[in-house]
């Protein structure tokens, strides 16, 4: 059965760590694909404009 694991981080080094420790765990020959995704969101605020990160990952393997 092929599943999906998805992962979701305001910074890229967060997604990093929690896809580096499910890859550790799981078979490799049980990897099908892993898609990546960034987007940007302008946020407003009274005085500032911040702009928010969304990194995430979807994990597609074999159970």
């Amino acid at each position: 059965m092929i599943q999906v694991k998805l992962f979701d981080h305001e910074h890229e080094k967060d997604l990093e760590a929690e896809m580096n420790r499910f890859l550790k765990v799981l078979d490799e020959d049980k990897l099908v694909d892993i898609k990546y995704n960034v987007a940007a969101i302008q946020e407003e605020e009274e005085e500032d404009q911040e702009q928010i990160y969304c990194f995430s990952a979807m994990v597609v393997y074999r159970a």
